[in-house]
């Protein structure tokens, strides 16, 4: 039911093949969106996103800021917009969730 089509890189503006065995691929995954990268841009973001921590991903940046409830300093992955309270890690509790 697929066809092979010709998409562009979003990255170096070549055209590619979305082979029909790469949509059907994509369909068993789940995935609803098309490619926008070349598998060469796709490998060299792969690549680059590899290199930071050795993980997989790359180390996340952190901001100061000051907890509201005990007042320590403390590092948050988030800019503080500061219209909202920021919260340690001792001071934050997580609400529980639904799982069923």
């Amino acid at each position: 039911m697929f066809n092979d089509k010709i998409l562009n890189c979003r990255d170096c503006g070549r055209d590619f093949e979305f082979s029909a065995s790469e949509q059907e691929f994509y369909a068993e995954k789940g995935f609803t969106n098309e490619p926008g990268r070349c598998p060469e841009c796709r490998a060299a973001k792969k690549a680059q996103n590899q290199g930071g921590s050795g993980y997989g991903r790359q180390e996340r940046q952190m901001f100061p800021a000051v907890c509201a409830t005990c007042g320590k300093e403390t590092m948050v992955p988030f800019q503080p917009s500061g219209d909202k309270p920021v919260y340690c890690r001792e001071c934050f509790v997580p609400k529980p969730r639904n799982n069923w």
